[in-house]
């Protein structure tokens, strides 16, 4: 039986969660992302580096904005970075 590794977004392995969320999930520069979080971009920056943990109401201001662009969410991006789901491949009937 095949498997296929299917990967559901690429993040370099030593891309912070909070650094895929803003790049990846919102798109964003440091500065805005900051915005949408009620911080400054300064503190982004230490949550990008693991220096300090966003509180639960900047989480919560980050998941509304994702929300409110109509974007897929996951609360579990922000703890673990997205990996790769393995699917199982339909068998090949052309054969």
């Amino acid at each position: 039986m095949l498997t296929r590794i299917i990967p559901l977004c690429i993040m370099p392995d030593t891309m912070h969660p909070i650094e895929h969320i803003r790049k990846v999930i919102l798109g964003v520069n440091q500065a805005d992302f900051a915005a949408i979080a009620g911080v400054n971009q300064a503190t982004v920056s230490r949550w990008e580096k693991g220096e300090l943990e966003p509180r639960r109401e900047d989480l919560a201001k980050i998941r509304h904005a994702a929300r409110e662009r109509g974007l897929i969410w996951d609360d579990s991006w922000f703890f673990e970075p997205p990996g790769f789901h393995v699917k199982q491949a339909e068998p090949d009937t052309a054969a």
